[in-house]
This record gives C-alpha cells, structure tokens and sequence, in this order.
C-alpha cells in the first residue's frame, strides 16, 4: 500500500518558517532536510506517511531543527538569505502541489509589516538538528560508535599462542627424553670415574705433560 500523503501548515518570518507535519504519535520518522527539499516518512496508527517537497527558495538546512511532539511533528527551518526584506510568496516551487498539500498556520501567522519578533520556539526544546546524514534523527549519535567494533582488545593478546611453556621444556632432566643414568654410564665407561673425560682434570694418564713425554723422537732429515 502506498503511503499517505502527510498534511503540512507553515507560517513564517523575514529569517525562517515554522513547518508543521499534521498527524499525530509518530514512529519510525525518517527526515532528510537538504538545501532545497524536505523528505519525510513515518508511521502514525497503523498508516505510514511521507512527505516530499521542494522548497520555493534555499534554506538553511545545518542550522534547522524538528522536534517530534505526540500532536504533530514541528520544524523550525532558516532561511539561506537571511538578509532578504520580504516574505516568500509561498512555501513550495510548485505552486500547483502547495494549492493540494499545504495550509497556513493561523496561530503563528503575522503580516509582514507586522512582525516584531520571531516564533515562539518552546516546542524545540530538546529537538534535534534537521542537517547531515539520511535517518540520523537529528545527529544524535552515528550508529554503532559506542565503541568501535572488535576493538575491546587485539585478538589472541591476553598471551601469545603457545607461550605457556615452549615443548619439552619442563626443565633440564626433560632433554628430549634423555635416559641420564645410561649418559652417566657410558660417560663413566670412557673416563674411569668421576671428571671422567680423557684429558680432564684428575686423570693423570691422560694429562698434557705425559702425552708429551711419550711422543717418539722425530728423525732428523738429511
């Protein structure tokens, strides 16, 4: 089912319009303002309504802001020159299409040579800017920045993979399976006792002086 087309009034002053969307307990709004054009959707009831329509001339979309109330949803919306010195003659560049859609709203209207002051803006506390990305309602936060995703700590950080204790290093007598008391005999075997390596200290057959001693006698060359 298409959705509804949402019933607008405006008023306005010299520097900006007071736009309201006419329907009542809105859900699920959708407002993209851009320099030219207002876009609306939303659910009141069991109805979804849109809005889309392009302004007579450019406003000011950063500086304009909605709230959304239980009667209506309400826009105060800047005009880009805020210098000019007359009233818009309407409120929509199709003529044709504001004639259909669009009313006056009596209770902020004043003629232009009348105004003193600029709306009463009690209905904007706590609105939110109508400017920036699609769908934002009113940029109050982008979605998902709580916190960056994936980024509560580097994965596999709390300790390196593996890093418990590296294979077979449970401590000196674990050599790779090492049966120690055969290395001890057969150390023994070669030595003859305790430091029993050749040529280690206290093995007196094998030290330094005596392997001299019984070196044979070189022959003299011719």
């Amino acid at each position: 089912m298409a959705p509804n087309t949402a019933p607008i009034k405006y008023a306005q002053r010299k520097d900006s319009l007071y736009v309201t969307i006419a329907i009542p307990d809105v859900k699920e709004e959708n407002i993209v303002l851009t320099d030219t054009e207002l876009k609306f959707e939303g659910k009141s009831g069991d109805k979804e309504y849109k809005v889309d329509i392009e302004f007579f001339k450019e406003v000011d979309s950063e500086g304009s802001t909605y709230n959304v109330l239980p009667r209506s949803v309400q826009m105060h919306i800047l005009k880009k020159d805020k210098e000019e010195e007359e009233f818009w003659t309407r409120l929509l560049k199709d003529k044709a299409l504001e004639k259909n859609q669009i009313k006056i709203d009596w209770d902020r209207y004043v003629d232009e040579d009348e105004e003193e002051e600029g709306f009463d803006m009690s209905n904007m506390d706590g609105g939110s800017g109508m400017g920036g990305m699609p769908g934002m309602g009113g940029m109050g936060g982008m979605p998902g920045m709580g916190g960056m995703p994936g980024m509560g700590g580097m994965p596999g950080m709390g300790g390196m993979p593996g890093m418990g204790g590296m294979p077979g290093m449970g401590g000196a007598g674990g050599m790779g399976g090492m049966d120690m008391e055969a290395l001890m005999k057969q150390m023994g075997d070669l030595g003859g006792g305790a430091g029993g390596i050749p040529g280690g200290e206290g093995d007196e057959e094998g030290s330094d002086d005596e392997d001299l001693d019984n070196l044979p006698d070189l022959e003299e060359a011719n």
